[in-house]
């Protein structure tokens, strides 16, 4: 950050409302950059607040926050003018002038219910974690998931696939079930499997991390980076699937890929609070 136009390097004697202009001006920036403050939302509240929607909000709005024949999606991948509980308590309770919102003709208490639902569908994992045995789900990842293979938390782990050690304050809960149960339609850069051929003969599989048109860098196999100019590469053959199994809800039994969530939905770099 620039230092402000009266600031004189050679004197280090500021006025009172300097300091304080200063100070503000600081504090304001790191506020900006934290964001407003997350809580977590409580579990049985966001449950039955799923029923209270389903059973008098799809009349408009789309079953679990999907688009409805009236109403928008309220789980979609957008930004939204209300996003407090305020802000969401009053367009339930008082319908919103001008739209056709109409008031939800709810208790004080469901519709509180159906913000916090409303609010886990646009919340982080970590904000809305997924219930379960987060010791049997830790057991999962390492052992019969075989995610640790392949991902690393908090140091411990393989490098091939994502560091997962904040994943849960950065996707939603939705995210997370669909990363392990549904196919992806495209590849994410720096995770395309490949297999080469160099012009010596060697046969490398890996992932590409980086490539133009004259290098690509490999992460191959046994976790080592490699740099290949192209002119060393005889054939390169980019594989149309990803490495991350999309099946664990055919791999686990459902009390199993459950606790594997809840595990996940818990991985946080910043301290939660309870």
């Amino acid at each position: 950050m620039a230092l402000p136009p009266f600031y004189d390097k050679t004197n280090l004697m500021q006025t009172t409302s300097e300091k304080l202009f200063w100070a503000a001006l600081c504090g304001a920036g790191l506020l900006a950059a934290q964001g407003p403050r997350r809580v977590r939302l409580n579990e049985q509240d966001v449950a039955e607040g799923r029923l209270v929607y389903n059973r008098s909000c799809t009349v408009c709005h789309g079953l679990d926050g999907t688009v409805g024949d009236r109403g928008p999606a309220l789980a979609g991948a957008r930004r939204y003018l209300r996003r407090t509980e305020e802000d969401l308590l009053d367009a339930v309770r008082n319908g919103i002038p001008g739209a056709e919102m109409p008031p939800a003709g709810l208790s004080a208490a469901d519709a509180r219910k159906v913000v916090a639902y409303i609010r886990s569908l646009r919340a982080t994992a970590s904000d809305a974690p997924a219930p379960g045995d987060v010791t049997h789900g830790q057991e999962i990842f390492w052992g019969k998931g075989g995610c640790g293979g392949c991902h690393m938390i908090r140091g411990r782990g393989g490098i091939t696939g994502p560091d997962l050690s904040s994943v849960a304050a950065q996707r939603t809960l939705r995210a997370l079930r669909e990363a392990l149960t549904v196919p992806r339609p495209h590849i994410p850069r720096g995770y395309q499997p490949v297999d080469i051929v160099t012009t010596g003969g060697e046969i490398v599989a890996g992932i590409v991390k980086n490539e133009n048109n004259f290098s690509m860098q490999l992460l191959d196999s046994s976790g080592k980076l490699r740099l290949f100019t192209r002119d060393e590469l005889r054939q390169v053959t980019y594989k149309k699937d990803s490495l991350m199994p999309n099946d664990y809800d055919r791999q686990l039994i459902s009390s199993e890929l459950q606790d594997l969530l809840a595990f996940l939905s818990r991985q946080s770099a910043r301290k939660e609070r309870e």
